[in-house]
């Protein structure tokens, strides 16, 4: 019966710690979200251009879902050796 009981309090204390985690996270990020925008300045002569410049992502894209590719085809063999094994 006491093992019973040490079992269960346990599970509440997980139950307890996952729920103030995920409550610490949910009203951090509230929190951060609630800070005003910075001031459009220095955006270039028109208005319709973005702060800061913009970075070509494309190149990169396709570099990181290539490496992302040869992992998963690495994995892939391995485990299909592994079987065959």
């Amino acid at each position: 019966m006491n093992n019973y009981k040490s079992g269960t309090m346990k599970n509440r204390f997980k139950i307890l710690v996952i729920g103030l985690t995920l409550g610490f996270i949910i009203g951090f990020s509230a929190i951060g979200f609630t800070q005003p925008p910075p001031p459009p300045a220095g955006h270039g002569s028109s208005g319709d251009q973005s702060p800061g410049g913009t970075a070509p992502i494309g190149s990169g894209l396709l570099i990181l879902l290539g490496l992302g590719a040869a992992y998963g085809g690495k994995k892939i063999f391995q485990a299909w050796r592994k079987v065959e094994e």
